[in-house]
């Protein structure tokens, strides 16, 4: 953490930061369980609690350390007002099914609670009515018909012209008793019950396929295996697409997040705006002092303007709007959403019902990612959920899904063909420590980042999933690909899938 006015050099997520974890072991032969979940966040480790409780034997990994990926880099609400969705819902999906959305989420955040008081989780949890905000008059009719959809649904909450928080506001749309906590306190407290229910973990354990004989198996870049009876992919981009063609059908985007101490007293409440860009707010407790957490300006991975302009817009409206005592933390978020918005959760296709997939949750993974994990764990031992048919990664809704499918996919061919024609000639030699180029070598386009050592670190710019070109990220020091959000260190090592092998280095010797 970096306590001052200015914004800290380095981006870290403070949940990260705050919390202890355990680390485990890298999975050096095959194994078989009941259940082998891959991915360490909230779904992962919510289905693995679940699954442990009922005596399942359940294996979990993650390419990494777990509780590192998007969980550990979240705002910590636990919310069913998920912005201006619900209208929407009703009109593409129906009311029946814009209520059971509604009911899904409202289950989960019930479901963290009553988890929380059963084992006493330290992690702050917290109860605040939630609001969405307007500062325009177009978007207050956008306000209004949500308000409606609100009545019809039965969701408690009421529109009116002013909420607690002192900035401009012509109107908004309170949803009451919502919730937020700290994340990774609440996880690593389930992660323990399931480790002493007997859950197995495995670290630094990339999984790169599914393969078939007389049960699934989890097949790693090592080469062992994990046969299981199912198997959950809870790994934010499902590392197994078993003819789903989730590239097709999911967009990544990134969010920003800072945290901060202002002269200002927060009034209570969660915020967000109905405007762009986006602007969330909410307050959390660093070291014993009230901090206010701001995140937004949504954009496509990997597009976009230079990165770094993000955290320096939140912090240009941070200062403007409530006032920067203290410049404490900053670090970004990715998160992936359908073509419908609706979150893909149940069999990854038709005819593979033992593999299971949870994604698409469009920056609300607190309730979607646990309700996917209630779910999974119904399918898996009851055979049945009220919420199979509603998040089913097989529907294909005509409206508005096939529009978004020929405009996205549209926009990745535009993206894949621009990479492949832009001049790159950046000089090497011109680099400033913290800067990247991208250049040619030996004719291939290379990027390469010089470090606050001054040592260079060139990597092949070809994304290893389907072969875009990634592009640097400055406010986070990664390359990103703007065709299906993959990102990388400057080392080529992965950070976000869908890229399951890392990117070539290059030698410049």
């Amino acid at each position: 953490m970096t306590s001052g006015n200015h914004m800290p050099q380095y981006p870290e997520s403070y949940w990260r930061q705050s919390v202890s974890l355990s680390h485990y072991p890298k999975l050096n032969e095959s194994i078989k369980a009941d259940v082998g979940i891959v991915g360490g966040g909230i779904t992962g480790i919510t289905a693995a609690y679940l699954l442990t409780l009922k005596g399942l034997d359940v294996v979990l990994i993650d390419a990494g350390p777990v509780l590192q990926g998007t969980t550990g880099h979240t705002t910590g609400k636990v919310t069913a007002q998920h912005g201006l969705i619900y209208d929407e819902f009703i009109q593409h999906f129906g009311q029946d099914k814009a209520t059971l959305y509604y009911e899904a989420n409202m289950e989960a955040m019930r479901m963290v609670e009553q988890l929380i008081e059963t084992h006493k989780l330290d992690c702050d949890f917290t109860k605040e009515d939630a609001y969405i905000y307007t500062e325009s008059d177009d978007k207050r009719t956008q306000l209004e018909k949500e308000a409606k959809a609100y009545d019809l649904l039965g969701i408690k909450g009421e529109l009116a012209d002013d909420m607690p928080l002192d900035i401009p506001c012509r109107s908004a749309l309170r949803m009451s008793s919502q919730a937020h906590f700290h994340p990774l306190n609440y996880l690593n407290g389930l992660l323990r019950k399931a480790v002493s229910n007997g859950l197995r973990i495995y670290e630094g354990t990339v999984a790169v396929d599914v393969e078939y004989r007389k049960h699934p198996a989890i097949v790693t870049r090592d080469g062992n295996r994990i046969t299981c009876k199912h198997i959950i992919q809870a790994s934010h981009y499902p590392f197994y697409d078993g003819e789903a063609f989730f590239p097709t059908r999911m967009y990544a985007e990134r969010a920003y997040i800072i945290a901060v101490e202002s002269s200002k007293a927060y009034p209570g409440g969660m915020y967000i705006n109905a405007d762009q860009p986006t602007r969330s707010i909410r307050n959390v407790t660093i070291n014993g002092k009230d901090a206010w957490l701001i995140a937004g300006e949504n954009h496509k991975t990997g597009q976009g303007e230079a990165m770094i302009k993000h955290y320096e817009a939140l912090e240009a409206f941070t200062e403007q709007r409530i006032g920067i005592k203290n410049f404490l933390y900053r670090w970004s978020a990715q998160d992936l959403t359908t073509l419908d918005k609706m979150p893909y959760i149940g069999p990854v296709t038709r005819g593979q019902e033992n593999v299971y997939v949870a994604t698409g949750f469009r920056k609300w993974g607190m309730t979607n990612g646990t309700i996917a994990a209630k779910m999974l764990s119904d399918l898996i031992v009851n055979g049945e959920s009220p919420y199979a048919d509603l998040y089913s990664p097989s529907r294909f809704q005509a409206d508005p899904a096939l529009r978004k499918f020929v405009s996205f996919n549209t926009d990745v061919a535009k993206h894949l063909i621009k990479g492949k024609l832009e001049y790159t000639n950046g000089d090497v030699n011109a680099l400033q420590s913290d800067e990247a180029t991208v250049t040619r070598i030996n004719g291939k386009r290379t990027g390469v980042y010089k470090d606050e050592n001054n040592e260079l670190h060139a990597v092949d710019t070809t994304c290893t999933h389907l072969g875009c070109e990634v592009h640097w990220n400055s406010g986070d020091r990664t390359w990103d690909c703007p065709c299906h959000g993959s990102r990388f260190t400057y080392t080529g090592d992965i950070v976000n899938g869908p890229a399951t092998d890392p990117l070539k280095t290059i030698n410049l010797d």
